[in-house]
């Protein structure tokens, strides 16, 4: 039975990075494409939704090898993976509509700010400053602190640890059903503003809110504020 949180005065949250803050799902999708595409085999969007999206690149590439039979090892396969993602990434990527105006306005009302990503450090960090939008984080969380990727709520856990910050105090926003999951898991409120792929009910209901842009979590928060 899927229990809704309470609300509680918010004081911190938790970003995703992916599909979240960037406009990256697709550009992840062409990647895993080229990649199986050289050995003769195919991926469309709907397998890349429901296999891949919100997953970390290890877990990805586990499951790209184990599904698609590549003769590749973990190594070479995540080597593959970042050199076709840096020349896509070479045309520039751009933040989602209103993530820089939600950012500001989280920093202007005192807010924590934290990223739980399942990038690797090297290349979120990259992109942070690529897009400047570095300097509004309090702290930063990434696939390589946690033994579990998401749908685990450690990478949530961690971070609040991080923020020293209760549970209750934070909201996470995702745009996976991955995430979605492991915020619930991690008994934090979640609001979902969905990238390629409309949660599913089961994971819908998870969430307290889904909106379509994040320009709709700054009236969320105002009105939070007010509760007692």
């Amino acid at each position: 039975m899927i229990q809704k949180r309470r609300d509680f005065l918010t004081k911190a949250v938790i970003f995703d990075l992916d599909g979240l803050l960037i406009d990256s799902e697709v550009i992840s999708l062409m990647m895993y494409q080229q990649m199986v595409h050289e050995y003769g085999h195919k991926m469309t969007k709907k397998m890349y939704t429901q296999n891949y999206s919100g997953r970390s690149a290890a877990q990805n590439m586990y499951s790209l090898i184990n599904n698609f039979d590549l003769p590749l090892t973990f190594e070479e396969g995540i080597m593959k993976s970042q050199k076709i993602e840096k020349k896509l990434l070479k045309n520039g990527i751009s933040l989602k509509e209103s993530a820089l105006e939600l950012l500001q306005f989280l920093r202007k009302n005192d807010y924590r700010i934290a990223l739980a990503s399942s990038s690797t450090p090297e290349r979120a960090i990259r992109i942070l400053k690529t897009t400047h939008i570095d300097c509004y984080f309090d702290c930063l969380t990434f696939a390589n602190e946690v033994t579990n990727g998401k749908p685990s709520p450690e990478i949530f856990i961690k971070t609040s640890i991080k923020l020293q910050q209760p549970l209750s105090e934070c909201l996470i926003l995702e745009d996976s059903e991955a995430g979605i999951q492991a915020a619930y898991s991690a008994k934090i409120s979640v609001i979902c503003v969905p990238d390629i792929k409309y949660p599913r009910p089961c994971y819908a209901k998870m969430t307290k809110k889904i909106y379509s842009s994040l320009k709709d979590i700054i009236i969320y928060l105002k009105i939070n504020k007010k509760i007692k």
